[in-house]
């Protein structure tokens, strides 16, 4: 993972850097040509200012510098002057106010000629006055019209001296000779200092570049590795506790952050995990305990019966085989609810049940009162662990009651049903009414264990009505004796 993110890292601030260069390198030589084209136009114009105000082609002071090459160029494309650099070549360019594919433009017919005509008629008396105040003020409006025109901008290679063609930055302006013929003033800078700059920035950047990718590479690598060690502590400490001790705990940094919360989340299912085998040691040494005793009867029993076949009780084997079997089947249901079983979606009529329920326990030591309504109170859910829940229920009342059982049904407002059976016996006390309905727990330790029960059948209702998605509790009963209530959604909510 270190070696993944150093690698992103590291390519990521190569490509933004190279991205940020070549935004830098563009800007600078933008820049370098507006400068070399601000110094072409700047010698353009102080030749075409000399010229209006005029001075004769042939005898112009011109820059005589290899970086600012000037002409003088007739509109037929005579050089009528040049700088020392460029004297006795052709134009150094073919742009500019009078070249060739502006002079096609202007000589392309108009279908307004006519109306041009008369507009010339009508300005006629107008150019006779500016003519007269031009013969008054012969430099000022020449000089205006140097100033006011537009320059025009091209690259050209150019070969002044003697080290071959160059490139150069050239500006082309318009000028008008004192005997009134128009013509172009070229004047070039040489882009040689900008293209030097440029390739000095670019080999510096090539230069830092590796250097700097190196650093970005070495931090990132030690910074990810910090962030990460808790990780490798959690990591090496869990793959200790995968031994068995899942009493250890891994390491919580002290910084809140998502390894924080990852360490936190570690150590909590590590404890869910610890208290999940610590319930299942429980349970297994439980059962144990419980299938040891009527195992142990069985054969006490049976090698009697061996040696005096006329001492053989069979109604004891039966009990035992009885006591055997039910307990194996609350175990076995425990197992599969432990294991997630969710119960069946069947729509259970609870009224119908608890008649059909009380109606197979006639010889029971205690007759059952009931108290259910007229309507129909349908659930969701398995018919045949909602019977258990009931059977389980009364059989603990039959254990405790004296004389009295009531189981009762009702509909509520909210949707609800509520299944109640209460007995007149000792009831439960307040500090235990949430210990009853653990596993193998039995209040009364003192009494036998074929009356007691093995302490599962509570256990098994809480587990059934959760899945149920109902609730279970204990008040009081009748007189004083214990009610359990059990809470089920019905079909309708």
């Amino acid at each position: 993972m270190r070696a993944r993110t150093t690698l992103a890292a590291t390519a990521v601030v190569a490509v933004a850097l190279t991205a940020a260069g070549l935004a830098v390198l563009a800007v600078l030589r933008h820049n370098l040509v507006d400068s070399a084209s601000l110094q072409a136009e700047t010698t353009a114009r102080e030749v075409a200012t000399k010229l209006a105000a005029g001075a004769d082609p042939a005898r112009l002071t011109l820059p005589d510098d290899d970086s600012q090459p000037v002409q003088v160029v007739s509109v037929d494309r005579r050089v009528l002057a040049a700088g020392d650099g460029v004297r006795g070549k052709p134009p150094m360019a073919d742009f500019g106010p009078h070249s060739k594919s502006q002079e096609d433009d202007e000589d392309e017919p108009s279908g307004d000629d006519e109306d041009d005509e008369d507009d010339e008629e009508d300005q006629d008396d107008a150019e006779d006055a500016e003519d007269a105040e031009d013969a008054e003020t012969a430099n000022g409006p020449a000089s205006a019209s140097a100033a006011t025109d537009e320059a025009t901008f091209g690259d050209v290679l150019l070969t002044v001296d003697s080290d071959g063609p160059q490139p150069y930055r050239v500006a082309a302006l318009a000028a008008t000779t004192p005997n009134g013929q128009p013509a172009t003033v070229y004047a070039g800078a040489s882009l040689e200092t900008a293209d030097s700059a440029v390739a000095d920035a670019r080999q510096a950047m090539l230069i830092g570049l590796p250097p700097l990718l190196v650093v970005v590479g070495a931090v990132t690598w030690l910074v990810t590795r910090r962030a990460l060690r808790p990780v490798e502590a959690i990591r090496s400490e869990l793959a200790e506790i995968m031994d068995g001790d899942l009493s250890r705990r891994v390491p919580e940094p002290a910084a809140r952050d998502e390894i924080a919360r990852l360490a936190t989340t570690t150590n909590a299912t590590l404890a869910a995990l610890e208290a999940s085998a610590e319930r299942q040691r429980r349970f297994i040494a439980d059962a144990a305990h419980e299938l040891r005793s009527p195992i142990a009867s069985l054969r006490t029993q049976l090698e009697v019966a061996q040696a005096h076949p006329q001492l053989l009780e069979l109604d004891g084997l039966i009990g035992d085989t009885i006591r055997l079997e039910h307990l194996a089947a609350d175990l076995l249901l425990l197992a599969r609810l432990d294991a997630g079983e969710q119960p069946r979606s069947d729509r259970v009529d609870l009224v119908t049940l608890v008649g059909d329920e009380l109606s197979h326990r006639a010889g029971d030591r205690i007759a059952v009162d009931t108290a259910l309504p007229d309507d129909a109170v349908v659930v969701t859910g398995s018919r045949t662990q909602l019977a258990r829940v009931l059977g389980n229920l009364v059989d603990n009342a039959q254990r405790h009651a004296a004389t009295t059982i009531r189981v009762g049904l009702e509909h509520t407002l909210g949707d609800k049903a509520v299944l109640t059976v209460a007995d007149d016996g000792p009831g439960v006390p307040d500090a235990d009414r949430d210990r009853i309905f653990q596993r193998f727990v039995r209040l009364d330790d003192a009494r036998s264990r074929d009356d007691g029960g093995a302490g599962l059948g509570l256990a098994i209702v809480r587990d059934v009505v959760q899945r149920h998605a109902g609730d279970i509790r204990a008040t009081d009963g009748i007189n004083g004796g214990a009610c359990f209530v059990v809470t089920l959604p019905t079909a309708h909510s």
